[in-house]
Parts: structure tokens; C-alpha cells; sequence
């Protein structure tokens, strides 16, 4: 398996990877469509939107996109994604390994999730609270989560504000 950036040629299969993980009720899940809006957005950072591919085949995609706690520039997490039949055999570890070493080695302070509180506090992910950040939604409490880099700055607190293709969700 190699994690790289990825490509034109990955998007059709990027997609196709989120409605394999995202799938439940045979509907398209919204995570299939939130990456290409999340393309055509001025949030959009080419350079966090990764691919996990085996030979030629793309299996996981994971993306960074740009969000602010306050004015404060930091990254929102998500969506994450690995084809269905390729789950829990480390991809999406692999991917969450790589795509915090990117954010971290181009200076970004922080990046904040909505997930499960049992799958990332094993990469550092922490609930928001306890950093001063609010999550965009009160209800979300501890899922809500933030996994700090190292340009952070305790200072960096206050309400935390998604891309606007999240809020079509």
C-alpha cells in the first residue's frame, strides 16, 4: 500500500470509496458528494487529500479541508474513507498517520473531527472542550474532537466553524 495525493484521474474512485464506506441503507451516503463539493471550494488544500492505493487501485481517501475556530485558520478532518472490504486492516490508520505528518509539516496548528470517541483518541484526538473549542453543534459534546499539532497555541480558543459544503450535509 503507498499513501499519495491525489490525482484527476482519482476522483471517480475516491468517490466510489466513501459510498463503500459510508453504504448502510443502499442510499448514497452524503460523504460520497461532500469531497467534490468540498473540491470546489475555496477550503479546498490539494496537498491534504490523500489517496491509499494498492497497485493501480485507489482503496482509502482521506481529506483536510481549511476551517477556523474564530479567525484562527485550522483543519477540519473528514471525510474519511476505505472501501468497505478493506476495513480494519490498518488503511485507515495508515491514512490518519500520514495526513496529520502533512498538516503538521506545512505549520497547521490543529485539526478537529466529528468521529467516534473509541476509534481516534488512539491518534492523539482529544474531545474539543478540553482545548476551549467549541464544537459547531453543542450536541456533538465529546465527539467532537481536536488533535493538536505543533504550531499550536493555547490561545487558539473559541467557536469552531466548518467549510460551508459541511453545513449541506
Amino acid at each position: 500500500m503507498l499513501i499519495r495525493r491525489e490525482t484527476p484521474a482519482d476522483i471517480e474512485t475516491i468517490r466510489d470509496a466513501h459510498a463503500s464506506a459510508f453504504a448502510a441503507s443502499g442510499a448514497v451516503p452524503a460523504e460520497a458528494g461532500l469531497v467534490d463539493a468540498l473540491r470546489a471550494d475555496d477550503a479546498w488544500l490539494p496537498e491534504l487529500s490523500l489517496v491509499a492505493v494498492e497497485g493501480a487501485a485507489v482503496i482509502g481517501h482521506v481529506v483536510c479541508s481549511r476551517a477556523h475556530v474564530d479567525a484562527v485558520p485550522v483543519l477540519a478532518l473528514g471525510p474519511m474513507g476505505v472501501l468497505s472490504e478493506r476495513q480494519r486492516a490498518g488503511v485507515g490508520s495508515a491514512l490518519m498517520h500520514t495526513v496529520l505528518g502533512a498538516a503538521d509539516a506545512l505549520a497547521e496548528p490543529l485539526v478537529a473531527l466529528l468521529g467516534h470517541t473509541a476509534y481516534y483518541p488512539r491518534f492523539g484526538f482529544r474531545p474539543s472542550a478540553e482545548y476551549g473549542i467549541a464544537p459547531p453543534d453543542p450536541q456533538w459534546g465529546s465527539h467532537f474532537q481536536v488533535r493538536t499539532l505543533t504550531a499550536y497555541e493555547p490561545t487558539m480558543r473559541g467557536q469552531f466553524a466548518y467549510a460551508a459544503p459541511f453545513d449541506e450535509l
